[in-house]
């Protein structure tokens, strides 16, 4: 999917919402264990509760992973599904792949070849060489990690140098080297405030991936303050907020209210940006 078919998505569904799927098996309703394969029918309930209020689905692999063969097997099946019944969906493989240049190689190529991702999220730590097999792909994305919402941020991503500048702004000044904002997004976790400001100042155009919304306490309207600008850039992430709003048999029923409530203030924040290119 390229930048042109984001936006217009965003603007015919007055949404900028990721539904992330951190699908956990001791989690979903005890019901559905009796499915032949639990995740992927708790996965398909909620694509099929969601999907005209989103614009994005974000499979984080660890919760695939962890269940060896049958969770990449529910993994695959959510993704097809998507592909298959909702083209317009953007699908992110939540990885955080990120090592030398010919392992990187491969997972680009698991993921964009053998699978049907349109993004997946790359770590940058060891740089251009573990990032640029991810960039070879027509219409897909890199999203790297650049500010993100947990404790642990602090221990590395905002320490600066002796010019202070900090290694967050390094990573987004530097990667900007590798490719453009067609290619290229970035993490910034929505508990980090006014730092969009500052983030938009080095990359004013670029797509910024935003977890943290709900369950961790991020202001969806602050977000939007510091980080939207002329084509929206913004796609925010809800995954607890929204899959396990509801425990019992309705639960793709109540995800669906608490999508569509986050959905209605981002139709709002899109109504009151005075620049958005229509």
């Amino acid at each position: 999917m390229n930048r042109k078919a984001l936006f217009e998505n965003i603007l015919k569904k007055h949404s900028f919402l990721c539904v992330g799927l951190d699908t956990d098996i001791k989690k979903i309703p005890e019901h559905l264990l009796q499915e032949a394969d639990p995740i992927f029918a708790f996965n398909k309930a909620i694509i099929d509760a969601t999907a005209d209020l989103c614009i994005a689905y974000k499979p984080n692999l660890a919760f695939y992973e962890c269940m060896g063969v049958k969770g990449w097997q529910a993994f695959e099946k959510t993704v097809d599904y998507i592909k298959d019944n909702f083209p317009d969906q953007l699908i992110i493989a939540d990885a955080k792949r990120g090592d030398i240049g010919n392992t990187s190689a491969l997972y680009a190529r698991c993921f964009f070849e053998e699978g049907r991702v349109d993004a997946v999220t790359v770590a940058p730590y060891m740089g251009a060489d573990s990032v640029k097999p991810f960039l070879g792909y027509a219409d897909k994305w890199v999203i790297l990690l650049a500010l993100t919402s947990n404790k642990g941020s602090h221990d590395f991503q905002l320490t600066t140098d002796t010019e202070g500048e900090r290694l967050f702004e390094k990573v987004l000044r530097k990667s900007q080297e590798w490719a453009g904002a067609d290619q290229l997004m970035y993490v910034v976790g929505a508990t980090q405030g006014q730092a969009f400001e500052d983030i938009r100042k080095i990359v004013p155009n670029h797509f910024l991936l935003v977890p943290g919304v709900g369950a961790q306490g991020g202001s969806l309207e602050e977000v939007c303050k510091y980080g939207m600008n002329s084509q929206c850039g913004l796609i925010v992430n809800s995954s607890r907020g929204i899959i396990y709003a509801g425990k019992g048999e309705d639960f793709a029923t109540v995800a669906r209210q608490a999508a569509r409530d986050l959905q209605q203030q981002m139709s709002k924040q899109l109504q009151i940006m005075p620049n958005l290119a229509k």
